[in-house]
């Protein structure tokens, strides 16, 4: 019989393990019962987050996937309650741990667009968010992206109403060395921000705020064709929001900016493949 050609899944399965065994120890303790390792854990939430589909019915499938359990050597499957708590242990530490290596597997150019979204967290009842008292009913998820080939270089996740200006500085801190160009609308229009950016050897590429016939005449001369390059950052927003959803399933905000990142991970191995 012919054998069948690797899958999309497959590779992307067979991808998040190489990674997650990169980013982790195999099991998290000494006293671990050593069942299951991180590394199938970590593939499993990804899996998920691919799948854009719950524990249960992931399980589900899993059974008629031999080839994707034969791939993280499982040989039994864990119960949903089993992977809810080991997403629940692995620290944000890891997971941008996890984004970092994922970068590495994409040829970068160093033109990085940085562009702010909402994500909806209102997924529970009215009852549930007025007993809680979310007021605030959306996260504010801040992408650096790469405008070659979209990946996801960081992101920043806030529950409050803070300005771009605030937030692009500690993406820029910690990503010197993965950019060259930094792009960003009028929102990003701050001279500290500037400053920065020159500090570590950045060209900032952003628009001026045209409040005076100078600020227009910088903005006429902007470079177009890479400017217009910005869009991309766009395009990873809306991306991740048709393939895995545009609200958060997670109730605790710890969790929720760990959901985001994971869905930044794996858009990445997405790309990879």
């Amino acid at each position: 019989m012919q054998t069948l050609p690797k899958s999309r899944l497959l590779r992307f399965v067979e991808e998040a393990f190489q990674l997650a065994k990169r980013a982790v120890a195999r099991y998290s303790s000494k006293f671990s019962k050593q069942r299951y390792t991180l590394h199938q854990h970590i593939v499993l939430l990804c899996l998920k987050v691919r799948k854009n589909t719950t524990y249960r019915t992931l399980l589900d499938e899993l059974i008629e996937m031999p080839r994707i359990r034969n791939a993280i050597n499982l040989t039994e499957l864990p119960a949903p309650s089993t992977l809810c708590k080991a997403f629940n242990r692995l620290d944000m530490a890891v997971w941008r741990v996890l984004l970092n290596l994922s970068v590495s597997l994409l040829p970068t150019t160093g033109v990085a667009g940085i562009d702010a979204s909402g994500f909806d967290r209102s997924h529970a009842s009215k009852h549930y968010t007025k007993r809680a008292k979310l007021t605030i009913q959306q996260l504010k998820v801040t992408l650096l992206v790469d405008s070659k080939v979209n990946a996801v270089l960081d992101l920043h996740v806030t529950t409050t109403r803070k300005h771009d200006s605030q937030i692009a500085p500690s993406l820029i801190k910690r990503n010197p060395e993965t950019i060259d160009i930094l792009l960003g609308d009028k929102g990003y229009d701050d001279q500290k921000i500037r400053q920065l950016a020159r500090q570590h050897e950045i060209r900032p590429l952003i628009k001026h705020r045209e409040f005076t016939p100078l600020h227009k005449a910088w903005n006429a001369r902007l470079d177009a064709d890479l400017y217009g390059q910005r869009s991309q950052s766009e395009t990873v927003n809306s991306t991740l929001k048709r393939k895995y959803g545009a609200f958060v399933r997670s109730r605790r905000w710890w969790k929720q900016f760990r959901e985001l990142a994971l869905g930044c991970i794996v858009h990445n191995l997405d790309q990879a493949i």
